[in-house]
C-alpha cells in the first residue's frame, strides 16, 4: 500500500498575502467594505481593550478622570473644527467641486484650531478649576494640538470614504490603535500626561497616510482649487454649519457632559470610572457600527435615488441588532463581575455603571450608523432639533442625580433618558427612509430572542448562585454560544 500522503490545494506561487485576504472578503460590496473598514477598526479598538487591564493597573481613577475630562474637551471641539463641511464632501457628482469644499474645511480647521489655542491660554486655570480638575490647567495645551490633527484627519477621512479607499482608512484605524496604547503604556512614569498624549496621538495618526494619498492620486483636481471656488462651496453647503454644526455640538455635549459634570459635581475620579465603562461598553460595538456607518453613508445617496433606501436601512439595523444584543445582555448580567475580574476590584464601580448603560449602547449601535440619513435627506434641521432635546434629557438626568447625592443614580438616569430618546429616534428613521413603524422594532425583537438564547448559561446563574467556578463555567459556554451566533451571521454576509 502506498504510503499516505495529505493533498493540500495548490497556491499559485504569485498570489500575494493581499490577494488571499481579499479572496476571503465576501463577495458583496457594501459587506465587502463594512468588512475591510471593520476589520481595521476591530484590531485597533482591540488592542485598545487588550491594553486596559494593564493601563488600569499602572493609572489610577483620578489619572483617568483628568483623561475623561480632557477627551470631553477635545470630543465637544472637534465636532465643530471645520463647521461640519466635512460631511458635504462625499456629496458632490464632481471631484472638483469636492476638493474645494476640503480646501475648505481645511481653511476652517485651521481658524478654529487658532481660537482654541488663545482660548486655552488665556483661561485653562479657570477651564480646569471650574471643572475639578486644576491638574488639568498644565495639560491644556494639548487642546488646539489635538483639535488641528484631529480635525485634519477627519476631512481626509471623507475624502477617502468619497473615493472609496476603505483600506487605507482601515490601516489609519489600526494605527490610532498601536499609536495611542504604546504612548501610554511606555510613557507611564509621565503620569496623566502620557494618556493624554496617547489620545492625541491615538486620534491624528494616519494624517499624513490619507493626505498623501487624496494629494497623490487627485492633484490634478487639488491644483485647480481656487477662492472663488470655496467661497461658492460655503454658501453651497451652508446647511452643514447652520444646522449640522449645531445638531453635532449637541450631540458631543451630549456624550462628553457626563465626563465634565460627574467630575464637577462628584470628583475626577468618579468621571475617570464612567469613563472605563464607556470605553469598554462603546468600544465593542463600535467595531462593525463605524465601518457600516461609512460604507452607509457612501451608499444611502445611490439608494435613495433608486428607491431602495427603505429596504437599505431595515436590513442594516436588524444586522446591527444581532450584532449588538449579545454583549448587551452580557453587560446588563454580569458587569460588575466582568470588570472586577479584567481590572481590578477598584474598577468595580465601573462595572455597575456598565449595567445601566446597556440598553442605551446597544440603541446608540442600530441608530448611529443610519444617523447619516439626516445629511443624505437634507434634514439637519431636524438633527438639530433631535439633538437639542436629547442633550437638555441628559443635562436633567445628571443634575437629579447630582440633587440626590448619589452618583451611581445620576449615571442610571443618565443612562435610561438618553435610551428613550434613541428609542424614538429609531422610530423615526425608519419612518424618514419610508419603512413601517413596525421595523423599528421587529428587528430588535428577533434579535432578543435569539441573544437570550445565546446568553442562557449567564440568565441560569443571574440569581441563583455566587459561585466563581459556575460563573467562569458560564462565561465560557456564553462565549462560544455568542461566537457561534457570529460566525453564522459572518457566513449570510459573505454569501
Amino acid at each position: 500500500m502506498p504510503p499516505f500522503r495529505l493533498r493540500l490545494p495548490r497556491v499559485n506561487a504569485e498570489m500575494s498575502a493581499k490577494a488571499i485576504v481579499r479572496s476571503l472578503l465576501p463577495k458583496n460590496r457594501f459587506a465587502r467594505s463594512v468588512s475591510i473598514l471593520a476589520g481595521g477598526t476591530a484590531v485597533g479598538q482591540g488592542i485598545v481593550i487588550l491594553a486596559s487591564p494593564l493601563l488600569t493597573r499602572l493609572y489610577g481613577p483620578e489619572d483617568f478622570g483628568l483623561l475623561a475630562v480632557y477627551t470631553a474637551l477635545l470630543g465637544i471641539t472637534t465636532v465643530v473644527s471645520s463647521l461640519r463641511y466635512q460631511l458635504a464632501i462625499p456629496l458632490p457628482e464632481s471631484d472638483e467641486e469636492a476638493a474645494h469644499v476640503v480646501a475648505l474645511s481645511l481653511l476652517v480647521v485651521l481658524g478654529m484650531a487658532l481660537l482654541t489655542a488663545l482660548a486655552t491660554f488665556l483661561f485653562r486655570h479657570t477651564i480646569a478649576e471650574a471643572l475639578n480638575a486644576p491638574a488639568l490647567a498644565d495639560f491644556l495645551w494639548l487642546l488646539p494640538v489635538g483639535v488641528l490633527l484631529t480635525g485634519i484627519y477627519q476631512v481626509f477621512n471623507y475624502w477617502a470614504i468619497r473615493t472609496g479607499a476603505f483600506s487605507a482608512v482601515a490601516r489609519t484605524k489600526l494605527m490610532q490603535g498601536f499609536s495611542m496604547v504604546g504612548v501610554q503604556l511606555a510613557g507611564f512614569t509621565l503620569g496623566p500626561l502620557a494618556l493624554l498624549l496617547g489620545q492625541v496621538t491615538g486620534h491624528a495618526a494616519g494624517v499624513t497616510g490619507l493626505g498623501t494619498l487624496a494629494v497623490r492620486q487627485r492633484w490634478n483636481v487639488f491644483k485647480r482649487v481656487r477662492l472663488p471656488g470655496i467661497g461658492q462651496a460655503a454658501r453651497r453647503y451652508k446647511h452643514f454649519p447652520l444646522f449640522s454644526t449645531w445638531g453635532s455640538v449637541f450631540n458631543a455635549v451630549g456624550q462628553q457632559l457626563p465626563f465634565l459634570l460627574l467630575a464637577a459635581l462628584f470628583s475626577s475620579g468618579a468621571a475617570g470610572v464612567y469613563l472605563l465603562a464607556q470605553r469598554v461598553l462603546t468600544a465593542p460595538m463600535g467595531l462593525i457600527g463605524k465601518g457600516i456607518a461609512d460604507v452607509f453613508f457612501s451608499s444611502a445617496a445611490e439608494a435613495r435615488r433608486n428607491g431602495v433606501l427603505g429596504d437599505l436601512v431595515a436590513d442594516i439595523h436588524e444586522k446591527l441588532a444581532h450584532i449588538a444584543m449579545p454583549p448587551t445582555l452580557i453587560l446588563a448580567l454580569a458587569g460588575p463581575e466582568i470588570f472586577a475580574i479584567a481590572f481590578g476590584q477598584e474598577w468595580r464601580q465601573a462595572g455597575l455603571f456598565a449595567q445601566w448603560m446597556a440598553p442605551w449602547g446597544y440603541l446608540v449601535l442600530v441608530t448611529s450608523p443610519l444617523s447619516t440619513l439626516f445629511s443624505v435627506l437634507e434634514k439637519q434641521f431636524h438633527e438639530m432639533l433631535f439633538q437639542g432635546l436629547l442633550l437638555g434629557t441628559r443635562l436633567v438626568a445628571l443634575l437629579f442625580g447630582a440633587y440626590l447625592g448619589d452618583v451611581l443614580i445620576a449615571v442610571a438616569l443618565f443612562s435610561l433618558s438618553s435610551a428613550a430618546c434613541y428609542l424614538v429616534f429609531l422610530i423615526w428613521l425608519m419612518r424618514a427612509s419610508g419603512n413601517d413603524w413596525t421595523a423599528s422594532w421587529a428587528g430588535t425583537a428577533r434579535a432578543l430572542v435569539w441573544s437570550a438564547f445565546s446568553v442562557s448559561p449567564l440568565l441560569v446563574l443571574y440569581t441563583s448562585t455566587d459561585d466563581s467556578f459556575l460563573w467562569s463555567a458560564a462565561f465560557g459556554l456564553t462565549g462560544l454560544m455568542v461566537a457561534s451566533r457570529y460566525l453564522f451571521l459572518m457566513k449570510r454576509a459573505w454569501q
